[in-house]
């Protein structure tokens, strides 16, 4: 069974900048994409980034050009840089990966993010 376990979140100030970090325990080469999103309080959980094996990144649009999705392959290790945070960012986001074969989808615990003066 894939464990996906995010780390990162916690209480940061309008305009200030966080690193959301997803270690995998499989080879993120295994999976044909790995995403972030996320689930604000009375709404439903959305796209926050997505990173396919092969392709381009997408991004929300509420969040283009603030974050950032990367991957370290030798740590197994899926990140999201938020920069430029807003009161609206606050959510629990979730580690999400991928795979075709089999349509297997794996999901973190989440890490809370709290945007707040």
């Amino acid at each position: 069974q894939v464990q996906l376990a995010e780390s990162g979140g916690g209480l940061v100030q309008p305009g200030g900048s966080l690193r959301l970090s997803c270690t995998t325990s499989e080879s993120i080469f295994s999976f044909n994409t790995m995403a972030w999103y996320r689930q604000a309080p009375g709404n439903q959980r959305e796209l926050v980034a997505r990173r396919p094996r092969f392709g381009s990144r997408i991004y929300a649009e509420s969040v283009e050009g603030r974050f950032t999705i990367s991957t370290d392959n030798a740590k197994n290790t899926l990140y999201l840089q938020m920069n430029s945070l807003k009161p609206e960012d606050t959510a629990v986001y979730y580690c999400n990966a991928f795979r075709e074969l089999g349509s297997e989808d794996y999901w973190g615990r989440g890490t809370q993010v709290t945007v707040s003066s």
